[in-house]
């Protein structure tokens, strides 16, 4: 059994043998990965020692009071995220040898070809599709969009159509795609911050080896559950200190420019900083019982709290500071690599926010989410259900 104390010895095992200040950065992270302190709750020899989740945060404190180096999870939130525990759990040995290591250390970017023009809310009903020559390679063609980090992935989490002639979930299948290989074609799609974040991505007689399907033909919707339900938790459930997120700059400004207070505004901030407070604990509380298995629907609710509270929060923020709230920084056309929100100034906060009430399942949907899979009320009345996907109407 792995306990706190023996993650101490090991980390400090780690850190004689990979002295922070000499060792390179990349070494540095791979020998991590090697000791199993990467994620401690995976099994050996993934990067992981099986212990408790919550033990993680031992080793990430005994790291960071050595100034080791991190491996910059905000420029890899996919594949962290998302694409790492559902490559855990439907991953075949030889999958997770291959990709769980340099998906760990940043060396190698991983995005999510998911939404589609024609299938956003209705993923289900996605219309890319993937055909089998005999027993070799898949054939893909279609098109993706809203793809965070394409312009800098290497990997993809992709579902695709494998038999239209089913239901629409019973027909999809869940690959890894190569987004070097030829055939795959990525744009960017400018927002209203100015930057292009996101991307369309063209898929044009994409093969894809059998060897890199996850989970079994016509699985996909089923594995994509798991690789969803992580994704709300890392978006509405992330660990964040007291005042940490958007609630941080508009309580900074507020203590700092007492001429910009008002009684409406501070009844307002008091609301709210006691909303992101109680959001913040129950992330707490959703990761210490994500401690015990896979996450579930819950993270829906995380997901619609985070979204309601940054587009409240950076509106009374724009709000406080008046006529300086209109102004906006740099509007120039830019591929960032990562989001920050706290780095810009309020225009951006504002207007970025807007995007958090769509990306990782809009609001709308998670709002079904909740009530059908956690409160336990019925379903909406489906139509489409048992109808094959290629008699649905388009």
């Amino acid at each position: 059994m792995i306990d706190a104390a023996e993650l101490k010895r090991r980390t400090a095992e780690l850190l004689a043998a990979q002295p922070p200040a000499t060792t390179d950065r990349l070494d540095f992270l791979r020998a991590r990965f090697d000791a199993g302190l990467a994620w401690v709750h995976y099994p050996e020899g993934l990067g992981g020692l099986g212990a408790a989740r919550s033990l993680q945060a031992v080793v990430d404190a005994e790291l960071e009071a050595a100034g080791a180096p991190d491996n910059d999870p905000r420029r890899n939130g996919i594949g962290l995220g998302m694409a790492a525990p559902t490559i855990l759990k439907y991953g075949t040995e030889e999958q997770k040898q291959r990709y769980l290591r340099p998906l760990w250390t940043g060396e190698e970017v991983w995005c999510q070809l998911f939404s589609e023009p024609g299938a956003g809310s209705d993923l289900a009903g996605l219309g890319t599709r993937a055909v089998r020559e005999g027993d070799g390679d898949w054939v893909v063609n279609g098109q993706k969009v809203w793809t965070s980090s394409a312009h800098n992935a290497r990997w993809a989490i992709l579902i695709a159509r494998t038999d239209p002639d089913v239901p629409k979930h019973a027909g999809i299948t869940y690959f890894l795609c190569d987004m070097t290989d030829p055939g795959v074609d990525v744009r960017p799609l400018r927002q209203i911050t100015g930057e292009a974040e996101f991307n369309e991505v063209f898929l044009t007689d994409v093969r894809i080896p059998d060897s890199r399907r996850l989970g079994a033909i016509g699985d996909g919707w089923k594995v994509a559950q798991t690789t969803l339900n992580n994704e709300r938790v890392a978006i509405g459930g992330m660990r964040l200190p007291r005042e940490g997120g958007m609630i941080g700059p508009v309580s900074k400004t507020w203590r700092e420019r007492p001429e910009l207070r008002t009684h409406d505004l501070h009844q307002r901030l008091l609301k709210l900083w006691v909303e992101a407070e109680v959001a913040r604990l129950t992330g707490e509380r959703l990761r210490q019982q994500l401690a015990l298995g896979q996450p579930g629907p819950e993270g829906a609710g995380m997901k619609l709290a985070f979204a309601r509270l940054n587009q409240e929060i950076s509106g009374l923020e724009v709000e406080l500071r008046g006529e300086e709230g209109l102004l906006y920084d740099d509007w120039t056309m830019r591929r960032p690599e990562l989001v920050d929100f706290v780095g810009r100034d309020a225009g951006y906060r504002y207007l970025r926010s807007k995007g958090n009430s769509i990306e990782g399942g809009t609001s709308e949907v998670l709002l079904n989410i909740v009530a059908e899979r956690v409160l336990g009320l019925p379903s909406e009345p489906r139509t489409d259900k048992d109808v094959a996907w290629k008699d649905l109407a388009r």
